[in-house]
C-alpha cells in the first residue's frame, strides 16, 4: 500500500453454475481459470489458492496478508462509516438483510468464508450507503406516515457511495481545490446508475432510494416511476411482489425501452442502424441524468463542478453530451473535442471559459476499500 500499486487483482463468476471461472489480472496481462465453485467458501478458498499456489501466485503465503476488506452493500441507518467486522457489527449488518436481501446475505458469506480460512486477521467493512448517511431528513425521508419509517426504517439511504466519496474527493485533488466551499454533483452512469449532491465534501442529496432501484434510468431498472403506475401494473398484469420487482429491477430501463439491449454500446449501434426505440431509450436515460442534474444545482444553491464516472460515465461520450446540452443557462459550457476525446481518463471537458468546470474521473472503489481497511487494521 505504500504507493497505492495494484500487485494483482481479479474476480470469481457465474459462481454456483457449471461454467464458473475466476479471472486473474497480473502484470497487464488477464487470464481466466475455469473450475466449478459451488458457492462462496469455495470461491474465497480459490482466491487464496490463486494469490499462494501456482503460476499467478504474488505471495509466499497467506501469513503476508494483513487485513481484508469487504465492500458492504446496506448499512442502514447504524454505520455511517467503514468499521472493522467484529460479532457485534456482524449481528447489527445482519439486521439490515430485509434491506438489501440480494446483496447482504452474500456479504456475510464472504466474510464468514475469510473468517474460516484465516480466523485472526482483521477484516473492514466499507459500506455503499455510508457517505450518504449526511443528507438531512428533509432530503432522505418519504412522505409517508412516519411511523413507517420508525418501525422499518422506509427511507432513502443512497448507494454506490463508496464510488461517490472516491470521485467527489479525487476530483478536488484533480483540479487543485478543496472540497470545502466546492459544490459538486457526482454522475456515477453506468448498467447501475445515480447522481450525488455533494456540498463542503458532504453528501446532500442523491438519487437512489430505499432500494437502488429509484432514480436514473439503468440498463434493466426503470427508475423513478410513479407509485400509482405500479399498483395499476400489478393489477392489469396479475403481479405480486416478486413479480413486479422482476419487472421493474429486470425487464425494463434501457433494455425495456430499446426491446434491444441493457448496454448503452448497443444502443447507440441501434441508433446508427435507424432503431427508433434505441433513440427513445437513449434521449430517456440522458434527459433522466440532466434533470438531476438541474435539481441538485437547485438544492445546492449553484454548482462549480459535474463529473461523470461509471463504465458508460467514463467511456461513453455521447452521454455526457446528451446530459450538458442546454445547461447552458447555468454556466455548463462543453469542449466538443475534448468530450469526444475522453475514454476512462482523468480530463476536464467543458470549454475553457465554462462557469462550471465539467471532468471525467474513473471511479476506484477498490482503493477507497483498500486505505479505509488500511487505516483500521493499523
Amino acid at each position: 500500500m505504500d504507493d497505492k500499486s495494484v500487485i494483482t487483482s481479479g474476480g470469481i463468476e457465474k459462481i454456483g453454475l457449471p461454467d464458473s471461472f475466476i479471472n486473474v489480472k497480473l502484470n497487464g496481462e488477464k487470464h481466466k481459470i475455469e473450475k466449478p465453485i459451488a458457492e462462496h467458501t469455495a470461491g474465497v478458498e480459490l482466491i487464496f489458492d490463486v494469490l499462494t499456489k501456482g503460476e499467478y501466485a504474488v505471495l509466499k503465503n497467506l501469513n503476508e496478508l494483513d487485513a481484508v476488506g469487504h465492500r458492504m452493500v446496506h448499512g442502514g441507518e447504524k454505520f455511517n462509516k467503514s468499521v472493522l467486522l467484529t460479532p457485534e457489527v456482524m449481528k447489527d449488518f445482519a439486521a439490515c438483510n430485509d434491506l438489501a436481501p440480494l446483496h447482504n446475505p452474500a456479504n456475510i458469506k464472504g466474510v464468514n468464508a475469510v473468517s474460516a480460512l484465516l480466523p485472526n486477521i482483521p477484516q473492514v467493512g466499507v459500506f455503499d450507503t455510508a457517505f450518504h448517511q449526511t443528507m438531512p431528513d428533509y432530503a432522505f425521508m418519504y412522505a409517508l406516515p412516519y411511523e413507517l419509517y420508525k418501525k422499518y426504517g422506509v427511507r432513502r439511504y443512497g448507494f454506490h457511495g463508496t464510488s461517490h466519496r472516491y470521485v467527489s474527493q479525487r476530483v478536488c485533488e484533480f483540479l487543485g481545490v478543496k472540497p470545502e466551499g466546492k459544490k459538486i454533483i457526482t454522475c456515477h452512469i453506468g448498467n447501475g446508475a445515480s447522481i450525488a449532491a455533494v456540498k463542503d465534501g458532504k453528501c446532500v442529496d442523491t438519487s437512489m432510494g430505499l432500494t437502488p432501484l429509484e432514480g436514473l434510468i439503468m440498463g434493466t431498472r426503470s427508475g423513478d416511476i410513479d407509485a400509482g403506475a405500479v399498483t395499476f401494473l400489478m393489477d392489469k398484469l396479475n403481479l405480486d411482489t416478486k413479480g413486479l420487482s422482476n419487472l421493474l429491477n429486470k425487464k425494463s430501463g434501457l433494455a425495456g425501452v430499446s426491446e434491444l439491449s441493457s448496454d448503452f454500446r448497443d444502443i447507440l449501434a441501434g441508433i446508427k442502424d435507424g432503431n427508433d426505440k434505441a433513440r427513445l431509450a437513449k434521449e430517456m436515460y440522458t434527459y433522466r441524468i440532466k434533470k438531476y442534474i438541474g435539481q441538485y444545482a437547485a438544492a445546492m444553491g449553484g454548482v462549480d463542478i459535474i463529473l461523470f464516472t461509471g463504465g458508460a460515465g467514463e467511456n461513453q461520450w455521447e452521454v455526457r453530451e446528451g446530459a450538458t446540452e442546454g445547461l447552458e443557462f447555468m454556466g455548463v459550457k462543453m469542449d466538443a473535442e475534448k468530450n469526444k476525446a475522453c475514454r476512462a481518463t482523468e480530463a476536464i471537458l467543458s470549454a475553457d471559459d465554462s462557469k462550471v468546470t465539467v471532468c471525467c474521473i474513473p471511479t476506484d472503489e477498490e482503493l477507497m476499500i483498500a486505505l479505509d481497511t488500511l487505516a483500521l487494521a493499523k
